[in-house]
């Protein structure tokens, strides 16, 4: 199996990483502009699995050359640029995933979809780990009940060692992390889609030692078109990002002075408040740093004539020994997962991963490449706030977090 990484970045390479150790595929190869990233993967790795290409990926006429040949292409750049990596690698009759980002981008590619078919081809987005795992979690655990009540979904990448005052890191995208914090979310509420602002409905919410109490709230991208696609099917969906405490109030702070804004600071310069706020968030909030990932993925329903609730939850941490951290583990596995799964599965049409791959076969591969997700069962309807607590008698069972 050949496999072509597009972006040789903090992601691309960790995909690589993840799919040079896999035995199904024989060779990686990989495409970005900058010859000093791909010096580094090389140096990283060596692995004879491994080519590398010095080329814009932005350059569909020389990139066609390198991809043909291809079983699966991941796009790992720019999300701006999947669409058209994903009618290119469509015209070569290869399989293409990404790692989603950007909502409007998503749907670009969904609307190849009738094209995808005939082609026999898969073009998947959204496949890394939120959106990505978290959505085929929870449609994983939707399956198990018989009625289906509620999902709450809260996932997160955290420094393992805050430091104050931020006490937050930049894992992947400053420019993400903004997008996700300004642009709007959309819930389930009473069986029907709603708009809602980002950084809304902050709680407080628990995990083990030595994290303990930490914060959620609504942020944009978790779910993408999870959320429209379970609309009528459940009363209550949401997705928040976990962080330390306080985080929120701190961004409401920044960007309620205007720092998420696109305007010009000045007719003198082509600066944006938002570039401002980009630059030097990577320049304080960037760099090397330890993580750990913390996901919980709570489904309250019928199961068996009986109130159930089913968690998922996921603790992984930054890997010492491959000096990698949790945030790009839990993104690498998810696509490199899907990307051997596409290719060996046949068919196509333009989907996100919770619709298209084998849910048992998916969640069974990740857990045997590392990422040692827990499912539980409770009686009765359990807060994702702390599902081990006993819950309180409220007479409606509702999670008191909806």
């Amino acid at each position: 199996m050949k496999i072509t990484v597009i972006g040789a970045g903090a992601m691309g390479s960790a995909i690589a990483c993840e799919l040079i150790q896999r035995e199904v595929v024989s060779q990686v190869q990989v495409c970005d502009a900058r010859a000093r990233a791909l010096q580094t993967l090389q140096e990283e790795v060596q692995s004879p699995k491994l080519r590398s290409f010095q080329v814009d990926g932005r350059d569909p006429a020389v990139l066609g050359t390198i991809l043909d040949g291809s079983d699966c292409v991941v796009g790992s750049a720019a999300p701006d640029i999947n669409p058209m990596l994903a009618e290119l690698c469509l015209n070569l009759g290869l399989h293409f995933c990404d790692l989603g980002g950007n909502d409007a981008v998503v749907q670009q590619e969904l609307a190849l979809d009738e094209r995808a078919r005939e082609r026999s081809v898969w073009i998947v987005p959204n496949c890394g780990l939120a959106p990505g795992l978290v959505n085929i979690l929870c449609l994983h655990g939707i399956e198990q009940f018989d009625a289906v009540e509620a999902a709450h979904l809260r996932v997160g990448d955290i420094p393992l060692h805050p430091e104050p005052p931020f006490n937050f890191r930049i894992s992947w995208s400053a420019e993400k992390v903004i997008e996700d914090y300004v642009n709007p979310v959309f819930l389930i509420r009473d069986g029907a889609v709603i708009e809602d602002a980002s950084l809304s409905h902050v709680e407080a919410i628990h995990f083990d030692a030595p994290f303990g109490q930490m914060e959620a709230f609504c942020t944009q991208g978790g779910l993408s078109t999870l959320t429209h696609e379970l609309e009528g099917r459940l009363r209550r969906l949401d997705h928040k990002t976990v962080r330390w405490p306080g985080h929120a109030d701190q961004m409401r702070f920044l960007l309620g002075l205007g720092f998420g804004e696109r305007r010009s600071i000045d007719v003198r310069t082509h600066l944006t408040y938002r570039d401002v706020l980009v630059r030097r968030m990577r320049q304080r909030l960037g760099g090397d740093y330890e993580d750990a990932v913390l996901l919980r993925v709570l489904v309250q329903g019928v199961k068996d004539g009986q109130q159930r609730t089913l968690v998922y939850e996921l603790t992984d941490r930054y890997d010492e020994g491959m000096e990698m951290t949790a945030m790009k583990r839990c993104t690498a596995i998810p696509t490199a997962t899907v990307a051997t799964l596409l290719v060996e599965q046949g068919g196509g049409g333009a989907a996100p991963p919770e619709k298209v791959v084998p849910r048992e076969t998916y969640l069974r591969q990740i857990t045997e490449s590392g990422l040692a997700i827990t499912t539980t069962w409770y009686d009765g309807h359990r807060d994702v706030r702390n599902p081990g607590r006993e819950p309180e008698s409220r007479g409606d069972g509702e999670s008191a977090s909806a």
